[in-house]
């Protein structure tokens, strides 16, 4: 694996990450069997992460999930949405 994955959207609005998109370094997907979601998403009063949006994945527990090859994300990207589900999950 040469590259890393693109969060290409973000609508979880709520999360302390998301400044007009992903502007942490790296997610993690984790979530539960059959439903993948960032597990970076934190609720707070204050904003952090890059100072541009410009995230990837960083890291992919989604096992069962077609994109996932050595716990690496393989999609082109990922959008997550505003309940902070990984939309590009598909289960294998």
């Amino acid at each position: 694996m040469g590259t890393v994955t693109a969060v290409k959207s973000c609508s979880a609005s709520s999360c302390a990450y998301n400044s007009d998109g992903c502007t942490a370094f790296a997610v993690t997907i984790g979530g539960l069997a059959g439903k993948a979601s960032c597990g970076t998403f934190v609720s707070l009063d204050a904003r952090g992460g890059l100072p541009v949006a410009d995230g990837h994945v960083g890291a992919c527990q989604r096992l069962e999930c077609v994109h996932n090859a050595d716990l690496m994300c393989t999609a082109e990207s990922v959008d997550i949405a505003g309940d902070a589900a990984c939309l590009a999950y598909q289960a294998r």
